[in-house]
């Protein structure tokens, strides 16, 4: 082999090493672009058209993880040992198929879910959601999870595919509007009719409290509040204020607000707040049952022969 021979094989072996590489960096790059002018593109139809968020951010991870996949396999094809393997990948990709099924079920278990979620949209990305016990704003959905910004600044972080299995509460779709209550008992010896005026009043007072729907059956149509009496109970009369708020975490806040206000004004207008109230009577000062004798036992027996 002469000096011109052995530098053609080496410029041939620093191709073939070098090739798969530049494709891995090219994808990167191609990538990067693809994200950003998809991002663009959103910025400017959304503009003129209803587009939503949440489908706009699975498509474009999406198109993102596939023109990986197109890199991924262009580079390993240029390697000259994966192309004289091509036909034994080939040719076991069944059981490969399989395989690959059980060990990532979860993961394409939750990218299918994901999917699902983002085109029959039960909640989009800024909706306000309570989901396994939690409330919060849903801050992002990938491929693989949901995350939801909760009130207390927490980020729940879910699997898509336990999601799509959880009952929702979403407080954006149509009305962000909510029916809240506090319940209040009082004692039998109070007036029920000034304990409801008190709660309204206060419920009416209050800032964070709004007109409801028009054609609401539990509360009436375009009122603020309403009082109810739920239930008499072992000690106390238990009464229910049922209040609109703009959202939920209005409501909670204005849920706060009024059961200190109407502790106050039940204080100063004499309406009474019970303790629970019990009875107890120690076993030293039950009578004990009178014994019978033997001679009446029997006539008991007897008679009851007869």
């Amino acid at each position: 082999m002469d000096f011109s021979e052995l530098i053609l094989l080496n410029k041939e072996l620093i191709v073939t090493a070098l090739m798969p590489l530049l494709v891995l960096i090219a994808t990167f790059f191609i990538a990067k672009i693809v994200s950003i002018v998809l991002s663009q593109h959103f910025s400017r139809i959304s503009k003129r058209m209803r587009v939503n968020e949440t489908q706009f951010v699975v498509i474009k991870r999406l198109a993102v993880l596939f023109v990986y996949f197109v890199g991924i396999v262009i580079a390993a094809y240029m390697i000259p040992a994966l192309q004289a393997a091509s036909v034994s990948i080939f040719a076991s990709a069944g059981i490969l198929a399989i395989v690959i099924g059980f060990a990532t079920q979860k993961a394409l278990g939750n990218v299918i879910s994901g999917i699902f979620l983002a085109f029959t949209q039960p909640f989009r990305v800024g909706d306000k959601v309570s989901i396994q016990q939690e409330y919060g704003s849903v801050e992002d959905i990938t491929l693989r999870h949901t995350i939801i910004r909760t009130w207390d600044d927490r980020r729940v972080i879910i699997p898509n595919s336990k999601v799509d299995e959880e009952t929702i509460i979403n407080y954006t779709i149509g009305d962000s509007r909510v029916l809240k209550t506090i319940n209040i008992g009082i004692s039998y010896d109070s007036d029920i009719d000034l304990a409801r005026k008190i709660m309204l009043d206060e419920a009416v007072k209050n800032e964070h409290v709004i007109e409801g729907f028009e054609k609401h059956d539990f509360v009436g149509g375009g009122k603020k509040a309403k009082v109810r009496v739920t239930e008499c109970g072992d000690f106390s009369v238990n009464m229910r204020l049922l209040f609109w708020a703009k959202d939920q975490p209005t409501g909670v806040k204005a849920g706060f607000e009024l059961i200190e206000s109407v502790k106050k004004r039940f204080d100063k207008e004499g309406i009474e707040i019970p303790f629970p109230y019990r009875t107890l009577v120690y076993k030293k000062d039950i009578k004990k049952p009178k014994k019978i004798s033997e001679q009446e036992r029997k006539k008991i027996k007897g008679g009851e022969e007869k």
